[in-house]
């Protein structure tokens, strides 16, 4: 017997089972998908640690996934039980499967394996041809796709499908009449889902430990503006997508070099201030809630680096592939709450054990006075609101100041080559 083990090293406060992707009796190689855990920060896919049977689960759908826990155990030497029951005789390229279709290059046998989870549910029809993210999700909220509409391509079955149909049948709908609640006005419940619970825990526990201050500055994005459309069609042509996100990043990167106190971590008997700078990017996921990919060394990068890692860190959140990589090691975190409509936030909640979090509001034209040829003028300018919340045991009000006013000095002098 092999065991399966939780991942020591998992990103996020605590993991649970999202999915069992194989049933007990089922045929496993090396490094296939066995399950899927779920952390507040990402879903991370455990392969098979061996090739033989599934032989049992320990950790059903739910159940908290302790680090180093035995999830289930493979047996290394025993035949599946399909294997078993199946006649002794091969299949050729036409041979039908046991429903008298033609199988297809998808494998009958893991669509079986993932229709069929031992829980009764459905064997998924492998002539659907769905992706594994489409599959996972139907097997973990049991649905089937046969009662779905499929709006990608050829009519096929997409993921936002799946998740519209969940919606629809968990949303809460008042019946009719008034609703009694404690609060004697008529309401109804919506439960948290696992995402919102850990995003609540870790708020709750960075305001506690943390406490927080806010300065403001305000940032004028003319130059960069201006260097963005001279050089956003040449970055595309090399396939790298130039946001103004990138440009905060590089600006704040180079704004810890003077004063690299805001990229460090609390001790109880230390700073500890880091080399590297990881900087995380608030991703919104919609009503799922937000996820922060994290770009590694940022200081060592260009601006055509940077923009490429983003670009690339992005889609996969949105697509939810992010691995447990992609979301750890921060040591900084851009909110860009802006791209909603924000005009401003405070504070906004630093990430422990981080010690800052920039927050940038929406890009708006305003009127603001500028001096030329020692005349004050009056112009329109583009311009945004950032904020720097700090952790106040670690910085004070001097270093916070000094790490803004370098960050708005960066971004106002870009140069246009």
């Amino acid at each position: 017997m092999i065991d399966v083990i939780v991942p020591i090293e998992q990103e996020g406060t605590q993991a649970v089972v999202r999915a069992w992707l194989k049933k007990v009796g089922d045929r496993v190689e090396v490094n296939d998908p066995l399950v899927e855990l779920e952390t507040d920060k990402v879903a991370v896919e455990v392969p098979a640690p061996a090739a033989g049977v599934l032989k049992e689960i320990l950790l059903d759908t739910d159940a908290e996934a302790v680090p180093g826990a035995v999830l289930a155990r493979i047996d290394i030497g025993a035949a599946s039980s399909e294997e078993s029951a199946r006649p002794e005789r091969s299949r050729g390229a036409g041979a039908r499967t046991p429903q008298g279709r033609p199988s297809t290059s998808l494998g009958t046998s893991e669509d079986e394996a993932l229709g069929a989870n031992g829980n009764g549910r459905r064997a998924l029809d492998p002539e659907l041809r769905l992706s594994p993210a489409v599959k996972r999700a139907l097997i973990q909220h049991d649905i089937d796709p046969t009662l779905l509409q499929g709006t990608g391509r050829d009519g096929r079955i997409t993921r936002a499908d799946v998740d519209r149909a969940v919606d629809e049948a968990t949303r809460v709908r008042p019946v009719e009449g008034v609703i009694p609640s404690p609060s004697g006005l008529a309401s109804h419940s919506v439960p948290h889902d696992r995402m919102r619970l850990r995003i609540a825990e870790n708020m709750l526990n960075s305001v506690t430990t943390a406490p927080h201050v806010t300065a403001v500055f305000e940032a004028d994005f003319s130059a960069i503006m201006a260097h963005r459309a001279r050089h956003k069609d040449a970055f595309a042509k090399k396939g790298v997508k130039l946001t103004y996100t990138a440009y905060l990043v590089a600006a704040a990167a180079e704004a810890m070099k003077v004063a690299p106190a805001i990229n460090s971590r609390w001790h109880a008997d230390r700073l500890e201030i880091f080399d590297d700078i990881n900087i995380g990017v608030g991703t919104a996921l919609g009503e799922k809630g937000l996820i922060v990919p994290v770009l590694a060394k940022v200081q060592t990068l260009s601006l055509k680096g940077i923009a490429a890692g983003l670009d690339e860190l992005i889609e996969k959140a949105r697509a939810e592939k992010l691995t447990s990589q992609d979301v750890k090691g921060g040591t900084f975190t851009i909110s860009n709450h802006g791209v909603s409509g924000s005009l401003f936030a405070s504070p906004i909640i630093i990430p422990q054990p981080q010690s800052a979090i920039l927050g940038v509001g929406k890009l708006e034209k305003r009127v603001v006075v500028r001096e030329v040829g020692g005349v004050d003028t009056i112009q329109i300018r583009p311009m945004a609101y950032v904020s720097l919340t700090i952790d106040h045991r670690v910085v004070d009000g001097h270093q916070t100041n000094t790490w803004l006013s370098r960050f708005v000095e960066v971004l106002e002098g870009w140069p246009l080559d």
